[in-house]
């Protein structure tokens, strides 16, 4: 099973490396002008959000089996697609690198770093591939935050399309991170016993990391958007987006509410 997860890796980041280079030849809105490699990143990212995040949907609705034994019933595809979101992370991280310093995206490289080590774990042992793919359950809420950024880039604000946005992505990240996030943890908890201290740490390292940038999205998204809500906010560019990045990048500044764990 590694050397076809591997294979599937590999593609993966080549193809999402090609989308990126390729959005370069591709005409942006005028209104993102500032802000062009900021567009094409969450263009980028929303592809990967809207196959995964379909992917795991359908995945978990139609074989309840990954989430009845997250650890060893799995269908092949299903470690296809976490694969395939291995490569766009590595693919991500370096499209981060090159358009952006260290210190800028130091802490997105790091969410990169842990979502990796995860899936990949995953993909190479061929276990845990149902707990996988129950994580990619937050690219759900992650197409919505890129909508979302999208929208801000192209200074799409204040309209209807941008409220429905904000109010779908609370909606979904209580929903489709939240809630998989806290099923996973208590699975953990429960089956604590039987997994190795190695895996726990590893699993455990992922959960804290991507909660956490979770509630912090939210948060900060229920702040800015529906409780002090502005007439023509600085697209949030100065203190939600202060990095430039690429699962939720930016002059490049980045808005760190796109980070997906990723998983």
């Amino acid at each position: 099973m590694a050397p076809m997860g591997l294979l599937a890796t590999g593609f993966s980041f080549a193809a999402f490396r090609g989308l990126h280079w390729g959005m370069k030849l591709l005409p942006t809105p005028g209104s993102t002008a500032l802000d062009r490699w900021k567009w094409r990143n969450h263009c980028v990212s929303l592809m990967h959000s809207l196959l995964t995040g379909a992917g795991a949907l359908l995945g978990v609705s139609l074989y309840p089996q990954l989430a009845a034994d997250p650890v060893h019933g799995h269908p092949f595809w299903a470690l296809a697609l976490v694969a395939v979101s291995v490569g766009y992370f590595l693919a991500d991280g370096a499209d981060l690198l090159w358009n952006q310093t260290l210190g800028q995206a130091w802490d997105i490289l790091c969410h990169h770093l842990v979502v990796v080590c995860c899936f990949s774990f995953a993909v190479l042992s061929g276990h845990y591939v149902g707990f996988s793919m129950v994580c990619l359950l937050v690219e759900v809420n992650s197409i919505c935050l890129h909508l979302r950024m999208l929208l801000l880039t192209s200074h799409q604000i204040p309209s209807l399309a941008f409220s429905v946005t904000s109010y779908a992505t609370l909606a979904t990240l209580v929903l489709f991170r939240l809630v998989p996030l806290g099923w996973m943890s208590l699975w953990m908890l429960r089956k604590h016993h039987r997994i190795p201290l190695s895996q726990i740490i590893l699993g455990g390292t992922g959960l804290v990391t991507v909660g956490a940038m979770s509630i912090r999205i939210g948060v900060r998204i229920l702040i800015s958007d529906v409780l002090r809500p502005r007439p023509h906010p600085p697209i949030l560019e100065h203190e939600e987006t202060r990095e430039t990045r690429t699962c939720d990048h930016e002059p490049i500044t980045r808005d760190n509410f796109t980070l997906n764990l990723k998983n």
